[in-house]
């Protein structure tokens, strides 16, 4: 695999993964489906565990590919405010769009 296409790919699985908790009511995506709403913690907390989801994903690509880089805090600071802005889709889908019968 290229390393565009690797890219290509931890981004696309970031977007997906950002927005999983807020699009179905499943207890940590795959586990049963969760009694009237999801708490906002609980989505917040599947969130986190799909960011280092990802970051294991990416981190495997980049040693593939070669010499993995160095990375300070500094790294997972943008990579958690990218994550949390490719989340805005789903927040919105659930909290602002979605009406509820």
């Amino acid at each position: 695999m290229s390393i565009t296409a690797s890219i290509w790919l931890v981004i696309l699985a970031a977007l997906v993964a950002a927005n999983l908790p807020f699009i179905n009511q499943r207890w940590a995506v795959v586990g049963p489906v969760a009694q009237g709403r999801k708490p906002m913690w609980a989505r917040l907390l599947e969130m986190l565990v799909l960011y280092f989801l990802v970051g294991g994903l990416a981190l495997l690509l980049e040693r593939r590919a070669g010499q993995i880089a160095p990375q300070g805090w500094e790294f997972y600071a943008v990579t958690g405010a990218l994550f949390l802005t490719l989340a805005f889709p789903g927040f919105v889908y659930r909290y602002l769009v979605h009406r509820r019968d």
